[in-house]
């Protein structure tokens, strides 16, 4: 089923809700930035799906076509910037193909994986998101221009947040080889980041810098461990 199409939708974008008619797949590993993204496409008027790795990504491709894909660059099962190339060169090819960090250095991975553009983390704006988009449709597809767009600002709910520290603390109880730790370092640095928790954003970026030099991280790790369960019974007890 193909969502991009001229003729996918008889919807038309407004000023009001200039997505309309658009279909994002989201491929995400945090519901907290899922979330804000979810409220942004309510916002603008388009429809979203989403997909929590590269694995389930690759099955819904294989079914939908949406008209605009949004790729995070660190996922579970690997690199974002391995179904972006993926998704440039098939035919027909999806119309806006955007890579998504924190990492302002992904930028350039996602740029030569052929990404059309590029948002960087954390998503509040509505306006960036929907600038970031209708500059990269056809002319006739945006609703008068991009001076149709209007700014709000999105506060995800902070029950995601809640399921993205449920996530990791899986990970980390789990076996942690040198491949899954990075990836709940990386993740707990961005999601924190996004939900502005600077506690657990410090400990995971010095966790980070430990790793990068060599040096034992079983103390950093197990405070890791301590701070994202802390953040499940605080959420618990409300």
């Amino acid at each position: 089923m193909d969502d991009s199409g001229p003729f996918a939708s008889p919807a038309l974008a407004t000023k009001m809700r200039p997505l309309l008619g658009q279909t994002i797949l989201v491929v995400e590993d945090s519901r907290y930035a899922c979330d804000a993204i979810r409220l942004m496409c309510l916002h603008s008027g388009a429809r979203i799906r989403r997909a929590d790795c590269l694995k389930s990504a690759r099955r819904h491709l294989q079914i939908y076509r949406p008209s605009v894909l949004i790729v995070d660059m660190g996922l579970p099962d690997g690199s974002g910037a391995d179904l972006i190339a993926e998704m440039t060169h098939a035919v027909p090819r999806i119309g806006v193909i955007l890579g998504l960090s924190g990492d302002d250095s992904m930028q350039v991975i996602a740029r030569r994986a052929g990404a059309d553009g590029f948002l960087a983390k954390p998503l509040t704006s509505v306006a960036y998101f929907q600038t970031s988009i209708l500059e990269l449709l056809p002319e006739d597809r945006r609703p008068g221009g991009l001076d149709s767009v209007r700014d709000n600002i999105v506060q995800p709910d902070p029950l995601a947040y809640r399921d993205d520290m449920a996530h990791i603390a899986d990970v980390l109880t789990g076996p942690t080889d040198q491949r899954t730790l990075d990836y709940a370092v990386q993740f707990l640095q961005s999601v924190a980041r996004d939900a502005e928790d600077t506690v657990l954003a410090e400990a995971a970026r010095d966790l980070a810098q430990s790793r990068a030099r060599g040096t034992p991280v079983t103390a950093q790790a197990a405070r890791i461990a301590g701070l994202v369960q802390d953040r499940l019974e605080r959420q618990e007890a409300i």
